[in-house]
């Protein structure tokens, strides 16, 4: 799917925001639409109703957006140690085997079905992340043969970053898609 296609937009959205969609398409096909067109111009509210319906699937049980705020702040407040602590768990809970390793460009090295994840994470606080760190990363995945890369970035990424990360098969994680991460696990630690 699209990246930035209506439907793949709207699934990032909050659920009632496809439902508010879908209420003013039927509202607009009742008010505008000759009678005898009316019902098949408000069957065309199904697929926004649909994406509302998938959308409040994908999103039960997220943290509201202060609780990810508070996460966030909290884990701005974290040391190095603390922080990988809660990362290892939060790939744990999820099946992988987690184990450090000792890398300029990976931290961690996450192994799940015979394929090895390397996981670099020490630069995450940065307001802003060029190419460099994610060439390091590349560089540690091409030494420990890993099939893949995910870079923890909770600040801005430039397009050529994005692009470098595309090219190079590394996935990145921003801070809500850390805050996610996280919940699985219950946040994270307390201070």
């Amino acid at each position: 799917m699209a990246e930035n296609s209506l439907f793949a937009i709207l699934l990032r959205k909050p659920w009632w925001v496809s439902m508010a969609i879908a209420t003013a398409v039927a509202a607009l096909a009742r008010m505008l639409l000759p009678e005898r067109f009316v019902v098949p111009g408000m069957l065309g509210c199904l697929p926004f109703v649909v994406i509302a319906g998938m959308a409040a699937w994908r999103q039960r049980g997220l943290p509201s957006a202060a609780q990810s705020e508070q996460w966030l702040q909290r884990l701005r407040t974290m040391n190095p140690r603390e922080f990988s602590a809660a990362v290892e768990a939060a790939y744990r809970h999820q099946g992988f085997e987690v184990q450090p390793i000792k890398s300029p460009g990976a931290e961690l090295a996450l192994r799940k079905y015979g394929q090895t994840t390397l996981l670099g994470l020490r630069r995450w606080k940065a307001a802003s992340t060029g190419v460099e760190p994610l060439r390091d990363l590349q560089a540690a995945m091409k030494q420990h043969e890993a099939d893949a890369g995910i870079f923890l970035a909770g600040g801005e990424l430039g397009d050529k970053a994005r692009g470098f990360a595309k090219a190079a098969d590394i996935t990145l994680v921003g801070a809500a898609e850390l805050v996610r991460l996280l919940h699985a696990v219950g946040g994270p630690p307390k201070a």
